[in-house]
């Protein structure tokens, strides 16, 4: 098997992808769904089978340069509409197979053999393929791998241990030798052939119709083309050489450049090798420098498509995020909006209900009783909550939208510290907590703006003295960091678990605490984390249940 070619001895058992047309007999996007389709691939097989063996023949040597396999695989693949559709495209190019083996010469027994073990090697690698990659999805690596082990690795290999095991009973030949060639080669064909049909979809050739993406594309492949030509005429091992600008091949151009590049230094390197040419031409004889420059391929160059399809999978899922975000903005304007509506309808009926209240309460809406006085009172305490409520959500939704403004200047933190205590200290749950500052070192200056520094330090403050008063103490420290000043609100009370560290700063989230006797809404803490990262600052907690909690911001030093 790796001498001369004898008249009757085809070609075709070995695949090394070599096709000139596949953008004309395929049409992925447009004929590739049309009934004429398997009449287009037969006849493409055709004529591939005849000029894979017309050449081989002339090579003298048993390797083949022929893609009729991978181009079979690849329509099928793209085609396939259910089974009665599979029943006519099989026989189709299996009528292609053996019309092309009987123009090019072959006897009637051997057209028989090689069609059916061509047909049992795409048949084969198509049933892998719809098992194992269903999704036909090369711009993933699992989804690449998947179709390179099953279709191109595993696909051809029955149809070579049927190939070796008749052309050794019918003519003697080596059995090993011809399946093993056979398995090469088609795997090669299966691997970028049909790999490059199935990265040719519609949208690919979108991209591709870029001005500017179609002339990079052009000069990249001519460039690969020269270099190739220059490289696989040479008798030095350099093949290397074409790594570098394949490598950016998948990089600029993604899987479609890339089988694209990986057929054009299939045709120069398997062809040359079997011409005598390429750095395999001194060492080996015959099928042995083809089959070298098949594993070359296989081994060398074909590992670039996974780098290919990790870029594309990275752009899908940058894709998805992009889409997620605007998604995600979208709906968060939408919700600033609807606050923003909902507290200003709030507004105004509950200031009528404050100025009834207090009317009411002061018997300038007639005399009053003891229990209606308290019970005006009641109703004018529970509207000021409401009305406070309004003005949070009207923050928050002015936070959200960026309409809060912030004037970055420099703040003497600790007297903020010393302001926010006395006002938090006149407070009634205040009572019997004792409240300290403390100022680690001089110069503790924050850029920020300082009366929404003083409305977040006061909501941290405030909901220490609520949630953590039991601990009898509630400390104020302010200290320099690295890049900043860190201010913290130290609380001695049952402190906060994991998991409920995790919600602490989601609106409207009160932690279980909605039916206790602290009042609140549940938007401070998201109000403040809005208004810190404003002034250009981060905001978190630490604690341990059972051992309070300190909520700390820092914030960038003036």
């Amino acid at each position: 098997m790796s001498r001369a070619l004898e008249p009757l001895e085809p070609a075709t058992g070995v695949t090394a992808p070599a096709v000139r047309r596949v953008g004309d007999s395929q049409r992925p996007t447009s004929g590739i769904g049309q009934p004429l389709a398997p009449v287009f691939t037969a006849m493409a097989v055709m004529v591939l089978v005849v000029l894979a063996i017309t050449f081989a023949r002339s090579a003298g040597v048993v390797a083949a340069l022929w893609g009729a396999g991978g181009l079979a695989v690849a329509v099928w693949l793209r085609t396939s509409r259910g089974p009665l559709y599979d029943l006519s495209f099989g026989a189709l190019v299996a009528m292609g197979m053996a019309a092309g083996n009987l123009l090019a010469g072959n006897s009637a027994e051997l057209t028989a053999m090689f069609t059916v073990a061509n047909m049992l090697d795409v048949y084969v690698s198509v049933l892998l393929a719809r098992r194992f990659a269903p999704t036909l999805n090369l711009a993933s690596v699992q989804g690449a791998c998947r179709f390179l082990v099953s279709a191109a690795v595993l696909g051809p290999l029955p149809a070579a241990v049927f190939a070796g095991a008749m052309l050794w009973w019918m003519q003697g030949a080596s059995f090993l030798d011809t399946a093993q060639t056979w398995w090469f080669g088609h795997a090669l064909g299966v691997a970028v052939l049909s790999s490059f049909g199935l990265a040719l979809t519609k949208r690919e050739i979108v991209r591709f119709r870029a001005p500017a993406r179609a002339i990079e594309a052009m000069v990249l492949l001519g460039l690969l083309t020269a270099l190739s030509v220059t490289v696989f005429s040479q008798t030095m091992p350099v093949g290397f050489l074409t790594m570098p600008l394949l490598l950016l091949i998948a990089v600029r151009l993604r899987m479609l450049g890339v089988t694209a590049a990986l057929i054009i230094i299939a045709i120069l390197a398997v062809g040359g090798a079997m011409r005598g040419l390429g750095p395999y031409g001194v060492a080996f004889d015959g099928a042995d420098r083809a089959m070298m420059a098949q594993l070359l391929i296989l081994f060398g160059y074909l590992p670039i498509m996974l780098v290919a399809a990790l870029l594309e999978e990275r752009d899908r899922l940058s894709d998805r995020a992009k889409a997620g975000q605007v998604r995600a903005e979208r709906a968060s304007e939408a919700k600033s909006r609807l606050l923003a509506n909902v507290a200003h309808e709030i507004k105004s009926p509950v200031g009528g209900v404050i100025g009834i209240g207090d009317l009411w309460k002061t018997g300038q809406l007639g005399p009053v009783t003891d229990t209606q006085a308290e019970m005006a009172d009641m109703l004018v305490k529970t509207a000021r909550q409401i009305e406070a409520l309004a003005h949070d959500l009207l923050d928050v939704a002015r936070a959200e939208s960026g309409a809060v403004k912030v004037e970055l200047r420099p703040t003497d933190v600790p007297g903020v510290l010393e302001d926010v205590k006395r006002a938090v200290a006149l407070r009634p749950e205040a009572l019997g907590v004792r409240l300290e500052v403390i100022s680690e070192g001089d110069g503790l200056v924050a850029l920020a703006d300082s009366q929404r520094l003083t409305q977040v330090i006061s909501n941290l403050a405030s909901n220490a003295v609520k949630y953590g008063g039991a601990g009898g103490l509630v400390i104020l420290r302010a200290s320099k960091i690295y890049d900043g000043v860190r201010i913290e609100v130290r609380d001695r009370g049952p402190g906060l678990s994991p998991e409920k560290q995790a919600q602490l700063f989601e609106p409207f989230n009160r932690l279980g605490l909605e039916r206790s006797a602290v009042e609140g809404h549940g938007i401070g803490l998201a109000l403040a984390k809005r208004l810190v990262e404003l002034q250009g600052g981060s905001i978190g907690v630490t604690s341990t249940p059972g051992e309070g909690a300190i909520f700390w911001v820092e914030l960038p030093a003036a």
